[in-house]
């Protein structure tokens, strides 16, 4: 099979490999869609501790696609069956597994990142995987792009189960990427009065109103003055900072008002981890600050409800799609933030 393995910092290499041989208790599934997320690009130009030329990895996360193979102990798929996957896998034995939170797990592991995942013609589901429901039987008329995109959706939808948004709140998202863009769909639909959506580039900012015209777009220069202006000087109810970004966390603890909430989506470098906030700041407004990462199996299930269902149309945040012998040319067009989604896609 074709799969895209990284062999260290800035490399991939296409390569013919075999198809992974499954055991009793696992899974194979013919890869049909896989996002291209900002962690691949991270893990891409930085490294990855285990990648290397003697080890590669094929990465990719967010994959959707079809039961190829059934190991002889599994009871629950069927070849042919239409599934998304969900990426992040726990020891299954500590506290944060016991919760349901495997993807707090301290021994976490996920598809795609420490073990292979979708950006090959098939990807091999692991027992553990099997077994904790990673994967997810897909509606008929949901599109494989629209079920890859889900993953990305669930770790927003964590974001606001710990941050939640109340019917009538002005909501600030900072960052105007697909992440920023999910989290704006998102707070709309939990009944925000105002979704307001800020960005550098102005280019965002329009594909932002594309998406849905009611967004308040800002240029990230003028967002003081604007939050000042739009909310009489009160700030907003909620801010979140989807990207990684210092200034926007401390821009976001500035902005929210009394009794608001903030939460800190995107993560940061390691050379820009240790940020200035004026904590006189959220003690007197009384601020709620939270942060979140990734999704679990429930928030997962939940997220493809909202797509299953139509309440959501995420299949439109996707703006290209590549074969896999152009996985470069897709992983260059992710990185210059041209357009919103981008995916690899298995038209056959």
């Amino acid at each position: 099979m074709l799969a895209a393995q990284m062999t260290g910092v800035r490399s991939i290499r296409l390569r013919d490999i075999p198809v992974p041989e499954i055991q009793e208790d696992e899974i194979l599934v013919k890869v049909k869609s896989v996002g291209i997320c900002g962690t691949d690009m991270r893990i891409i130009g930085n490294g990855f501790p285990g990648i290397d030329e003697a080890r590669p990895r094929v990465l990719g996360h967010e994959i959707s696609g079809v039961v190829a193979a059934v190991g002889r102990n599994v009871a629950s798929y069927k070849e042919g069956m239409r599934v998304a996957i969900a990426p992040n896998i726990g020891c299954g034995l500590c506290r944060e597994c016991m919760r349901g939170d495997q993807h707090l797990c301290a021994k976490y592991y996920a598809l795609g990142v420490q073990i292979d995942g979708g950006f090959a013609e098939y990807v091999k589901i692991p027992a553990a995987a099997v077994r904790s429901g990673n994967v997810f039987a897909l509606p008929d008329h949901v599109g494989f792009d629209a079920a890859a995109v889900n993953e990305p959706l669930s770790c927003v939808y964590n974001g606001i189960r710990l941050c939640p948004i109340a019917l009538g709140d002005d909501v600030l998202i900072i960052g105007a990427g697909p992440i920023g863009i999910m989290y704006a769909m998102m707070a709309k639909l939990a009944g925000a009065a105002r979704v307001i959506v800020a960005n550098r580039g102005a280019a965002r900012l329009e594909l932002a109103r594309s998406v849905d015209p009611s967004f308040v777009t800002v240029q990230a220069d003028k967002l003081k003055e604007t939050i000042h202006e739009l909310t009489e000087g009160r700030g907003v109810d909620v801010a979140v900072t989807a990207n990684p970004s210092p200034e926007a966390q401390q821009v976001a603890v500035e902005l929210t008002a009394m009794n608001g909430k903030i939460n800190f989506f995107g993560g940061l470098p390691k050379d820009k981890q240790m940020v200035s906030i004026n904590t006189n700041t959220v003690h007197y407004k009384q601020i709620l600050l939270t942060g979140s990462t990734k999704a679990n199996n429930e928030h997962f299930g939940s997220t493809l409800k909202f797509i299953s269902s139509g309440i959501l149309d995420v299949g439109k945040l996707v703006t290209a799609r590549y074969p896999l012998d152009r996985f470069e040319e897709a992983l260059e067009h992710a990185s210059n933030g041209s357009g919103m989604k981008t995916v690899i896609a298995f038209d056959d």
